[in-house]
């Protein structure tokens, strides 16, 4: 029954609410306390008062012995049974044959013949004398024979009960008063937290992420509040991110739609390819094949998108300079008029990345810059080692219209397209991709208006 008893207790020690049991807590500490100085304050005004009735029957039993030097064995004064008389005093033998007919008041035990006899300390004691409590000290007199002194305790005795009574009281009042304080700092000190548990759970119920948690005025800061401005914060990039997604969803399915609407005319045009001419099917077939890779191109681009970070099994060193020419070259292939300039330095530049994304990041920029280039300019490509402070920093130049300054905070973003691309070929994925490629390879990548016209792409590893 205990083990049970005890396995409850740990289960509710674990599962129990927070706030009870911080209030339980605080509770029990607070009366330990309390109760804890109460009974030290018992003690101290027990051992006081006891103390000044020892000293009244020291000065008795020194001026009995003063007023009686040499008694026999007997009775010398007082009589204790009342409370306003002085101090009853008695000599005792060693030897019990030697006591008094008829015996005294006071009770002799066993310890007073020691006393007597020499063997033993003066020591004090408590007993009854005619139904009464009162103190007795037992002390040596004369060779062979002790003098007990005693007093009524009866003040002493209602004095500690009286002590004893509102120390009760003052300790139940402690006990109550850390039962209130045990509650309020519960309620205040767990107040943020309950604001951040409904938070919580009312967006899991809505999932509307623009709830936020109140925070209290500034200069009153403390670690519930710093969480709390951590969960609101978090509470801003996943709202940022749902509407970048809601965004992505909503800027892809419009850019699927037109090549998607395309390809539907044109296969049902095909369907029907008895009633066309041998040109009409070979336009037909063209322009199918050419939207079915703009839609594989834009379908790719997403899932590229998608990634949030490189695999790091395929990070390796990439010598900068050598794929710099490698995607020049193959520029070139893909845009026959466009000119491309590149400038590398003679000593090796090495970054560690993956070979393949970064490819893809490059071939972007000159993509870009070679699709605003007008036929005959050069695109400029010029690869700089890295300087104290900074890394490698590869720039890619156009002398196309350049960016205006409403696009430029723009360029980078998903699906979008400047004014003057909106008649060119693409779907405006290439440069986010070249940025969350550069990203996750820990570079920084820039546009500006390049000077003298033409745009500026810089890539700061």
């Amino acid at each position: 029954m205990s083990a049970d008893r005890r396995r409850l207790g740990r289960v509710w020690r674990r599962r129990g609410p927070l706030r009870t049991r911080l209030a339980l807590s605080v509770t029990a500490a607070v009366a330990l306390v309390a109760v804890g100085v109460c009974a030290a304050a018992y003690l101290v005004v027990r051992s006081a008062l006891y103390e000044q009735l020892d000293l009244s029957l020291t000065q008795s039993a020194r001026l009995a012995a003063q007023r009686n030097p040499g008694s026999a064995p007997g009775v010398l004064a007082g009589e204790c049974r009342f409370l306003a008389a002085p101090a009853c005093a008695e000599v005792v033998p060693a030897d019990p044959a030697d006591d008094p007919r008829p015996p005294g008041q006071l009770p002799v035990a066993p310890a007073a013949r020691e006393v007597a006899r020499g063997t033993k300390s003066p020591y004090y004691t408590n007993i009854t004398v005619a139904g009464h409590p009162a103190r007795m000290l037992t002390t040596d007199y004369a060779k062979g024979r002790a003098l007990q002194v005693a007093l009524r305790a009866d003040t002493v005795r209602d004095g500690i009960e009286e002590a004893a009574r509102w120390l009760v009281l003052t300790a139940a009042a402690g006990v109550l008063l850390a039962a209130l304080l045990g509650y309020w700092v519960s309620r205040t000190g767990l107040a943020p937290v309950a604001r951040l548990t409904a938070t919580a759970e009312r967006i899991a119920a809505t999932r509307d992420a623009r709830h936020r948690i109140e925070l209290p005025p500034p200069g009153r800061e403390d670690e519930i509040t710093r969480l709390a401005t951590s969960f609101n914060t978090m509470l801003d990039e996943l709202e940022q991110s749902v509407a970048a997604q809601r965004r992505l969803v909503a800027d892809a399915s419009h850019e699927l739609r037109t090549p998607l609407t395309a390809l539907r005319t044109n296969a049902e045009l095909l369907a029907r390819s008895d009633r066309l001419t041998p040109e009409q099917r070979d336009r037909a077939s063209t322009a199918l094949g050419r939207q079915l890779r703009e839609v594989t191109g834009l379908v790719g681009d997403l899932i590229e998108l998608a990634r949030d970070e490189e695999p790091q099994p395929l990070v390796e060193q990439v010598r900068l300079g050598t794929l710099v020419e490698h995607c020049a070259q193959a520029a070139r292939t893909h845009w026959p008029t466009v000119p491309f300039h590149v400038r590398v330095p003679a000593e090796p530049v090495v970054v560690p990345g993956v070979p393949a994304r970064l490819s893809r990041l490059l071939g972007n920029l000159l993509d870009n810059a070679a699709k605003f280039s007008p036929s005959g300019l050069p695109v400029e490509v010029e690869l700089t080692a890295g300087t104290p402070g900074r890394g490698p920093q590869l720039t890619v130049r156009d002398h196309g219209p350049g960016i205006s300054p409403q696009d430029l905070p723009h360029i980078f973003d998903r699906f979008y397209r400047a004014g003057t691309a909106r008649a060119l070929p693409g779907s405006g994925l290439g440069l986010a991709m070249a940025r969350q490629i550069a990203r996750a390879h820990s570079a920084d990548l820039t546009a500006e208006p390049a000077p003298g016209g033409g745009a500026l792409f810089r890539l700061t590893f």
